[in-house]
């Protein structure tokens, strides 16, 4: 039986990270992606995504990223980059590959299951990201909505929406975007959120950055379950949410609705909106699910981190969660926890 030093899984920009630091230091590892090709979530991002409005990407450890248009697709570009990424690097990516679970086995060594194939490591590097757990909170009546029914990981851009009455739910970053793009185009645009959303005028630097890290950070080294980056940093609208803020959009936020009925949503005082297009910008869940034969997960809901180390089980390191799950944190990451894989195999020596 072949033993590995580490196994990562996922390779997006954290998954990446942690397998250039990997090779670096010298441990044998594979990663498993569960794509058909390189890009992480970026290759499924909206097409109306531009580098743009994503201010580029956070490049890469080793490798800047060529020079690309603003106006460039974001699920082009960041693909590429991924690309000659892995290319330069030699890195030794697997593809695709869903895996399935992963648990201990008598000798105490991880065993990764995909299907029908297994490998077994010392280590793993856990780097699976969000995008493919959307999350719809459950409302009275969302199942008899005759309208439609759309969440951030289906956004088809803003024509789709032209001439429609749409309500959109969320009060992150994306939902702030959408309205953006959405409200000169559609007939009418209803914002809904749980809690009043928190503004900030301050330009996003490198040290507010690192702060929001660490306070995510804190959080996880707790053991709660980590918050997202805007809950952190606040709002803040670009030069092309300047249209939709004239329109009033923003300072229009209604609090949630009490129920969803088939033409439209009533809220608690009776009053009714009539709407063609319900779209849920309502986040992510993180795609750990196959991590539950490990037993991970502190008695305050989390998975509690010393770094990207889970506490209760030093043989495995998480990525792309909590701190690390945006292009702040990812690289920083990648660096942890080969330094946390190198700890974990002299432990066990």
């Amino acid at each position: 039986m072949d033993v590995l030093d580490s196994l990562v899984i996922g390779a997006g920009q954290a998954g990446l990270s942690s397998s250039y630091h990997l090779k670096r230091r010298g441990i044998e590892h594979v990663v498993l992606d569960a794509d058909d090709g390189p890009g992480g979530a970026w290759q499924h991002r909206w097409d109306a995504l531009t580098m743009h409005d994503v201010h580029r990407v956070a490049d890469l450890p080793g490798l800047e990223q060529s020079p690309g248009g603003d106006d460039e697709r974001a699920n082009q570009f960041v693909p590429r980059y991924f690309a000659d990424y892995e290319k330069t690097f030699d890195l030794p990516v697997i593809r695709p590959v869903h895996v399935e679970r992963v648990e201990s086995d008598p000798d105490g060594l991880l065993v990764t299951t995909a299907g029908d194939r297994t490998w077994t490591s010392r280590t793993v590097v856990n780097a699976t990201g969000t995008w493919t757990r959307p999350f719809i909170p459950h409302y009275p009546g969302i199942e008899t909505f005759a309208g439609e029914q759309l969440h951030t990981v289906g956004y088809p851009g803003p024509e789709h929406f032209r001439g429609k009455r749409v309500l959109i739910v969320g009060g992150g970053a994306s939902a702030v975007q959408f309205i953006g793009a959405i409200a000169p185009v559609a007939t009418d645009v209803i914002w809904t959120t749980r809690r009043e959303p928190v503004w900030s005028t301050r330009e996003f630097t490198p040290e507010i950055g690192r702060e929001v890290v660490a306070k995510v950070e804190e959080r996880v080294r707790q053991g709660l379950p980590p918050h997202s980056v805007v809950s952190v940093t606040g709002l803040r609208l670009r030069e092309q949410e300047r249209e939709a803020e004239r329109l009033g959009v923003y300072s229009a936020r209604r609090p949630m609705f009490r129920r969803i009925e088939p033409d439209g949503v009533r809220w608690a005082d009776g009053s009714f909106a009539a709407v063609d297009v319900i779209l849920w910008a309502t986040g992510f869940r993180y795609a750990i699910e196959h991590l539950a034969p490990l037993n991970l997960r502190s008695p305050r809901g989390g998975i509690q981190l010393d770094g990207t180390t889970a506490v209760a089980d030093p043989r495995v390191q998480l990525v792309g969660y909590g701190p690390s799950a945006s292009t702040i944190g990812a690289n920083r990451a990648g660096r942890t926890a080969a330094r946390g894989v190198l700890t974990a195999l002299r432990d066990a020596r």
